[in-house]
């Protein structure tokens, strides 16, 4: 009985690497229902077992994920949610894994057009991306180009919002570039967004133009 109850630990260990393996792996292939089923099995079986506040914020970050691959946009902004209180929680608001958890709740926010709760959110954690990663990390270059996304989409932007989006973004373009390279990603990215907002700034300086006339 002793040998057994020793041995329990490492077994639960193996499991959850099993569990967290294959979620992944699913997840990779696009088979993503049943990565959700997997994931939403071992988020439970983990806090049963009571493992650390920690470790469950981790999971519940990757079922965000997977709700996210499915259209199940409402279950993964919650779950962003609640994913970034607990690491403001956990690890305080200089960390970067709550600045990630914001940025992946602002992006979820997005994705549901909440534009006003997503500004909000940014506008008070981009200082502190700036702060404590750095005006060329990746994930401040990536928050900030969330932020003039959301400027500029917002169904009631205003023109000093668009002009702000397009500012952010031409600074953004050429420290991406430095730093990324062209062909990354996330560069191609933000030239895009810079494009689209040039444009529709343009649209907009046109049409007050025309109505000042």
């Amino acid at each position: 009985m002793l040998e057994d109850v020793r041995g329990r630990p490492e077994r639960d260990q193996v499991q959850s690497l099993a569990m967290n393996v294959l979620g992944n792996g699913l997840s990779s292939a696009d088979r993503d229902e049943e990565a959700l089923s997997v994931r939403e099995a071992e988020l439970a079986m983990e806090r049963r077992r009571g493992e650390s506040e920690d470790d469950l914020l981790t999971m519940q970050g990757s079922l965000a994920m997977s709700y996210q691959a499915l259209g199940r946009d409402e279950e993964a902004v919650l779950m962003r949610r609640d994913v970034y209180s607990g690491r403001l929680r956990l690890n305080g608001e200089e960390n970067k894994r709550t600045i990630l958890a914001a940025n992946n709740y602002a992006a979820s926010l997005v994705i549901l057009q909440r534009h006003g709760e997503a500004k909000s959110l940014m506008h008070k954690m981009m200082p502190v991306a700036r702060r404590v990663l750095g005006n060329s990390d990746e994930l401040t270059l990536k928050m900030r180009q969330n932020y003039a996304l959301t400027l500029y989409n917002a169904d009631d932007a205003t023109l000093e919002d668009r002009r702000e989006a397009a500012e952010t973004l031409e600074e953004l373009a050429p420290t991406a570039r430095r730093v990324l390279g062209g062909a990354h990603p996330l560069t191609m990215a933000i030239d895009e967004a810079l494009e689209a907002s040039r444009g529709v700034l343009s649209a907009c300086e046109a049409a007050t133009t025309v109505g000042d006339a």
